[in-house]
């Protein structure tokens, strides 16, 4: 007996040992003695018909056979082999190959009979397996090694004895990608079914990290047992980068340029290449940019100055930047960011390159810190400088530095350029479009804050504190205004707006309409006819020389506080509400009636009129300080009114309490504040006759006039206040009629005025030679500081106003 058919014997009679295992594992072995019966019954056998041991031995090998099994056994004998019919226990027919060999037992003579495929399609299929060019493994059940090729031993680092028959875990490192592979292996096993698996991983045989995908499928058995867990893994690393590529470039068109603001836009490149791209990124841009302006890139022989805007490490601290974020430095013009500035394009370079060398060794904390990271010295490193460009104008340059070590030896590639180009174009034009929007920003808000109140006039009716935000998002500057205005007779206007819409055009409409608000003031026209003057005016800026309707809007709010009767007068055009507090402490929202935004208009606008006592705080403000995303207008209302309420010691201090209580630190609209606390003039500061229209009451009103300055200690204005009263009484007995009359204020100023009947105003001009009158209002004139003329309610008051004498 051949050692061969005793080793086939004794794992019949003895059962294999494990080295055996592997390789009889599939193999159906049956023996028959001289007789022709069964005698012996392997594993394989089972799986191949059906048949238990039990059942199949000790029973003729001819019951077995489907067909002529004398024909069959003459076949087996004479050749060896022979394709023979064999009954499935099931009653199906199979036609395996089987062959004979001859043993002898002692003095007993016996066959093997053996099923196993054919020899060229196991030399074919085994050359397959040794020779695939993807890593092949076979697993048992439990996740032991069975096979492995020759690709799978060459990533595992080892040859095939050394892994056969090990549980896997205790091939490979205790990590999160291994745990993650034994699980999909044990999935297999248990369900029967397929699995793909992605890794991303350093193989036992190496330190560079590679992405794998493997598929694992089960090995079945005839009777569709699951016998084992085959796989097929290959390196994907290319593909893995491809796909980080597209993944990086779609993070850039959402990640870069979340905000138009020129450094958080160079951060987020910075951020988002550390570390798929580089290990450290920085962005520096000439100054120009960061101020707005159009960059102006010069000579770059002579050194290009660039400043520090964003740097990003996969080190904590960004030990490798030798400059800090905000700091200047200037690159000679062999240096890579330098050469990328002026070519346009990027510039790889690596330490041993002389220009990178001869820069690094002129800037002594460059080379240091790009040669040391986290204290382990780095002896090499990759750099590639990518100028960032767009609409044709240089903006400054990004630089990528790699730290090459043993575990990642790889240099910037042509596909790392590719992505870094487009990277850095889309990262420009964002920086650009930054940059345009902050030199739009600062011209807007430097116009507007031009046309913006910076001083209120002298006034003695309020004292007034205001506030005025520019909103800080995207939309730009908007067009609200505030405005302090005195009037005639000690009164004084307050004045809020807000154009519709943000930007330059916003913020010119604004400067507009605050000019005209002063104009109309000066005629002195009543809250609610100089809203209709105003808005008419709107309506005409909002009409094009084609006659087409624009988009121009606006809302206001205007008031007149008069001292002397403590009362105020409002008038809305589509603006909220003020809200006053009271000497007593009450908070309350003035009902005035909102009325039609300005421009809309065809529609009226309604006064309101309220008493308010000397101390209470009248607070106007625009619809940015009270509305919000999380807050309607009137939870914003009841804010305010609360702010309102809390003490404070001065006007100062009641806009800073309203602005800390009801905006966030970065507001998302323009808001202007405007708070006046009233004064009230005692009755001993105001005089008032009701006069006659008789001509010989002159001599009356300057008397009282006389007197009455007499009593203010105010004699040295005597002269000329008498030539006014004399005046202006005389022209309303004359022009005017009843009622007249003649009321003087001391304030800050003198105050003369006059009131007649009459809704005709007076004209200044200037009498000829012969002329017996038209004289009086020009005396007038040259005599006082100011004068004018307002209506009312029953006809007009003129009136005049000169300087206090001086006291000693």
């Amino acid at each position: 007996m051949t050692v061969t058919n005793a080793r086939i014997l004794g794992h019949m009679v003895n059962g294999p040992r494990d080295e055996e295992r592997v390789v009889l594992a599939g193999d159906a072995l049956a023996v028959i003695d001289a007789h022709g019966t069964l005698t012996g019954w392997s594993e394989g056998a089972r799986r191949l018909t059906g048949y238990t041991a039990a059942e199949a031995t000790g029973r003729p090998a001819a019951d077995l056979v489907a067909g002529d099994p004398r024909a069959a056994w003459r076949e087996l004998r004479a050749s060896g082999a022979a394709v023979v019919g064999v009954r499935h226990r099931d009653g199906r027919r199979l036609e395996p190959t089987l062959r004979l060999c001859p043993v002898a037992l002692g003095e007993r003579r016996a066959y093997v009979v053996t099923v196993t495929p054919d020899d060229a399609g196991r030399d074919l299929g085994e050359l397959a397996f040794r020779q695939a060019s993807v890593s092949m493994s076979v697993f048992d059940t439990g996740q032991r090694y069975l096979r492995m090729n020759d690709v799978a031993c060459a990533v595992m680092g080892q040859p095939e004895d050394g892994f056969l028959h090990r549980y896997f875990p205790d091939t490979v490192e205790d990590a999160e990608h291994s745990r993650g592979f034994l699980r999909h292996l044990e999935i297999v096993a248990e369900t029967g079914r397929p699995v793909h698996y992605e890794s991303w991983t350093r193989s036992p045989s190496g330190r560079r990290m590679h992405a794998w995908t493997t598929e694992m499928w089960p090995l079945r058995d005839p009777a569709d047992e699951v016998l084992g867990v085959a796989l097929a893994a290959f390196d994907s690393s290319e593909q893995y980068a491809a796909r980080q590529r597209l993944a990086m470039l779609n993070e850039a068109a959402a990640g870069i340029g979340t905000r138009l603001d020129v450094v958080r836009t160079a951060r987020e490149l910075a951020e988002l290449v550390v570390p798929r791209l580089a290990d450290f990124a920085s962005v520096d841009l000439l100054d120009s940019v960061l101020q707005g302006d159009e960059p102006v890139l010069g000579q770059v022989e002579a050194g290009v100055e660039l400043r520090r805007v964003a740097h990003h490490s996969l080190t904590a601290g960004v030990p490798e930047a030798a400059i800090g974020l905000g700091a200047a430095d200037v690159y000679p013009p062999y240096s890579p960011p330098a050469r990328a500035l002026a070519t346009g394009l990027p510039v790889l370079a690596r330490t041993g390159d002389p220009d990178l060398d001869r820069w690094f060794g002129l800037h002594t904390a460059r080379s240091a810190k790009l040669r040391t990271t986290g204290g382990t010295d780095t002896h090499d490193l990759a750099l590639m400088a990518v100028p960032l460009m767009a609409r044709g104008m240089t903006l400054g340059v990004a630089v990528f530095v790699r730290l090459l070590t043993p575990e990642k030896p790889d240099v910037f590639d042509e596909d790392d350029v590719s992505l870094a180009r487009e990277l850095a174009s889309r990262a420009a034009v964002c920086v650009d479009n930054a940059r345009r929007y902050t030199r739009e920003r600062t011209t807007a808000l430097a116009l507007q804050r031009s046309l913006l109140p910076q001083t209120v006039a002298g006034q003695a009716a309020v004292e007034s504190a205001s506030r005025y935000l520019p909103a800080l998002s995207q939309a730009g500057v908007g067009g609200d205004w505030f405005d302090v205005i005195p009037l005639s007779g000690t009164r004084v206007a307050l004045v809020v707006g807000d154009v519709v819409g943000h930007g330059l055009h916003a913020s010119v409409t604004m400067g507009r309409l605050r000019t005209a608000v002063w104009t109309l003031a000066d005629v002195d026209l009543p809250p609610d006819e100089l809203l209709t003057h105003l808005d008419d005016l709107v309506g005409h800026l909002g009409t094009d020389e084609s006659g087409e309707s624009g988009e121009i809007g606006a809302t206001c709010l205007y008031a007149v506080y008069d001292p002397v009767s403590r009362r105020c007068t409002l008038a809305a055009a589509g603006h909220p509400p003020p809200v006053v507090r009271y000497p007593d402490g009450r908070v309350e929202v003035v009902e005035v009636s909102a009325g039609p935004m300005l421009g809309v208009g065809g529609l009226p606008f309604e006064a309101t009129e309220l008493e308010l006592p000397e101390g209470s705080v009248l607070a106007l403000y625009t619809d940015g300080l009270i509305e919000a995303r999380d807050r309607d207008i009137d939870a914003g209302t009841a804010a305010l009114c609360a702010a309102l309420e809390a003490p404070a010691d001065s006007l100062e201090d009641v806009c800073d309490t309203v602005i800390g209580s009801l905006l966030p630190k970065t507001p998302g609209d323009d808001v202007a504040l405007l708070v006046a606390r009233t004064r009230a003039l005692d009755a001993e500061q105001v005089a008032v006759w009701d006069l006659p229209a008789d001509p010989a009451v002159v001599a009356t009103a300057r008397k009282h006039a006389t007197d009455q300055l007499t009593r203010w200690g105010l004699d040295e204005a005597a002269f000329v206040t008498e030539l006014v009263v004399s005046e202006l009484v005389t022209n309303a007995i004359r022009y005017g009629g009843d009622p007249i009359q003649l009321r003087l204020i001391r304030d800050r100023t003198l105050i003369c005025e006059v009131s007649d009947a009459s809704s005709t105003s007076p004209i200044l001009r200037r009498a000829r030679i012969f002329d017996e009158g038209g004289r009086g209002l020009l005396l007038v004139a040259q005599l006082t500081d100011r004068w004018g003329t307002r209506p009312t309610g029953t006809g007009k008051t003129i009136w005049a106003e000169q300087a206090l004498p001086p006291t000693l």
